[in-house]
């Protein structure tokens, strides 16, 4: 280590004597007390409490969380939330059979405040965020607390330099970073000023831009394209222009960031021992490809990856419209409480949302509605009908398409096979979007909104899809048999002989799923949303997919 680096210890006071730094809650049981926040219904969510008080206040039972995360620098990892209605009681009295205390609520005084936080685990580099007033810290989300605002953004401008993150490799070596560790670092006091406080502030207003640009995130307005009349072009005109401005954000924040640590290397003379420069997958922004997909990919790779994700997101979006989470009209989440409860249908009149939140999807256009079809006229209604065509070959041209596939049969194809996948991935196998099955030959299957499920969805499912689609798979197969007859061509009868068969396997299936889907729509299976979709997904029995991602159970 450099003498210099062992003069700031010995020259600066430890960070901890300036720096308030708290562990925090500790559930002991966090499948029970912790959810994702998309989970739960939006109404039972309080975000902007200040106190312990005002939680209270409030009366509502779930808290945004800091949990720690993933690596990602100055804004993010804003995904859980807790269970603290009536100040916690639940997990303050949380005991063993033998009347143990198993729960540790530490440091509450410091529940809600702001706070600038690092996640325990750490791989590679540290990463210090900036979390606003309203969240507990748990366990694993270490904080520090105390200052102004300026401050704030000075200590964290601090801890996301390379000297920091050397030195913490040098105070611990493992992959943990405790708050003992923290603590331990030399206050580098010279670097406390307003420049750097307002780089500081720069990067995190990038990097929450970016954070709120997708679907995880609670402030997430629309999908991007449909942004700053972005829609008013061919869809591949509109993502190469947010794709040059997300370049232009991601340079942006390279040049912030190098430009910090060069002010700290200067500062102190390390200039022997530390370059100010940051390489692109360490900016930590997602819509970074170098920091999204890592590795060692090319940049062709890069681009390509993160153009087919784009198009996948804005598929997910148009779902999100279809179910009446989101609207044409309206920027935010429009709807997300629990058993379609305040439903109003006259908010999305552009595109309007569906009547039940069910929504088919089948490998042939057996429905109107399908998802398909929805998704057509999404992007005909999104962006101006005269770009139609294009701007679905552009989306299915993203999607491996096969060779001499029309963008209908390339987007149903997708649908009917990797959505739900994509799906279960964004949402970390916490769905909202519930997939019905039929079973291995796909006969039917449905996208259920969770937020919008009610008592009467399984009977509507019958009624509406099930039931018709019996009628439309045995007319289809008696037209066959017809066509069947009628030919001398060989090669024409095996096909139509082909297709018969797997008709027939569907119809043999698709009644199947009817007896047992009748059998749940009997029992009028009503969800709690407070247990969480790992919970309420094992109610169906085998009438949802991917029940193991879900569950981890059989």
């Amino acid at each position: 280590v450099n003498r210099k680096i062992f003069d700031l210890f010995s020259d600066c006071e430890q960070l901890g004597k300036v720096a308030d730094t708290r562990v925090g809650l500790q559930t002991s049981n966090n499948e029970r007390f912790l959810r994702y926040w998309h989970e739960v219904s939006i109404d039972n969510i309080f975000r902007t409490a200040r106190s312990r008080e005002d939680a209270l206040k409030s009366t509502k039972k779930w808290f945004p969380c800091n949990k720690g995360g993933e690596f990602r620098k100055w804004y993010g990892n804003h995904e859980y939330v807790v269970n603290w209605e009536n100040d916690g009681q639940e997990i303050r009295e949380f005991r063993d059979e033998n009347g143990r205390l198993l729960s540790r609520p530490q440091n509450m005084d410091y529940y809600f405040q702001e706070a600038i936080s690092w996640s325990d685990v750490t791989s590679s580099a540290n990463s210090f965020r900036y979390f606003p007033m309203g969240f507990i810290n748990d366990a694993t989300g270490h904080s520090a607390f105390g200052g102004d605002f300026t401050w704030k953004m000075c200590l964290m401008a601090y801890c996301n330099n390379k000297f920091v993150n050397k030195i913490s490799k040098i105070l611990n070596p493992t992959i943990h970073f405790h708050i003992g560790y923290f603590n331990k670092l030399p206050f580098a006091k010279l670097v406390w000023n307003k420049d750097v406080a307002d780089k500081s502030k720069a990067c995190l207003d990038c990097t929450k831009i970016d954070w709120d640009s997708y679907e995880i995130s609670w402030d997430y307005a629309s999908f991007p394209l449909l942004q700053s009349n972005y829609n008013l072009f061919l869809l591949k005109t509109a993502y190469t222009q947010i794709r040059d401005q997300w370049q232009d954000m991601t340079l942006k924040m390279q040049q912030l960031e190098e430009e910090n640590n060069h002010i700290f290397i200067g500062a102190y003379g390390l200039q022997d021992e530390l370059t100010p420069d940051v390489p692109l997958n360490e900016i930590t922004l997602t819509c970074n490809p170098y920091y999204r997909y890592g590795g060692d990919k090319s940049k062709e790779v890069l681009e390509k990856l993160l153009q087919a994700d784009t198009l996948k997101e804005l598929i997910s979006y148009s779902i999100g419209c279809m179910m009446g989470r989101y609207s044409l009209d309206e920027p935010g989440l429009i709807y997300a409480n629990s058993n379609n409860i305040g439903f109003e249908p006259n908010r999305y009149k552009t595109f309007p949302a569906d009547d039940d939140g069910i929504i088919p999807i089948t490998d042939m256009p057996w429905f109107d509605d399908d998802a398909t079809n929805r998704f057509m006229y999404f992007i005909k209604v999104a962006w101006p009908e005269e770009y139609l065509e294009e701007n679905l070959k552009f989306v299915a041209g993203n999607l491996d398409p096969k060779a001499n596939e029309v963008p209908a049969d390339t987007i149903r194809r997708y649908l009917d096979t990797n959505f739900f996948k994509d799906h279960l991935k964004t949402y970390k196998r916490r769905p909202i979007y519930w997939l019905f099955s039929s079973g291995k030959y796909k006969a039917f299957e449905c996208l259920v909104y969770l937020h919008r499920y009610n008592e009467s969805t399984l009977s509507r499912m019958r009624s509406s899809y099930v039931i018709p689609l019996q009628g439309k798979i045995s007319s289809r197969i008696e037209f066959l048999k017809q066509e069947k007859d009628a030919t001398a061509s060989t090669v024409a009868k095996r096909k139509l002989n082909k297709e018969m068969d797997l008709l027939i396997k569907k119809q043999a299936e698709l009644k199947t799923f009817d007896e047992e889907l009748r059998h749940y729509a009997d029992q009028k299976i009503s969800l709690d949303l407070d247990d969480g979709v790992k919970v309420n997904y094992a109610k169906f029995g085998n009438l949802l997919a991917e029940v193991k991602a879900v569950t981890g159970k059989e």
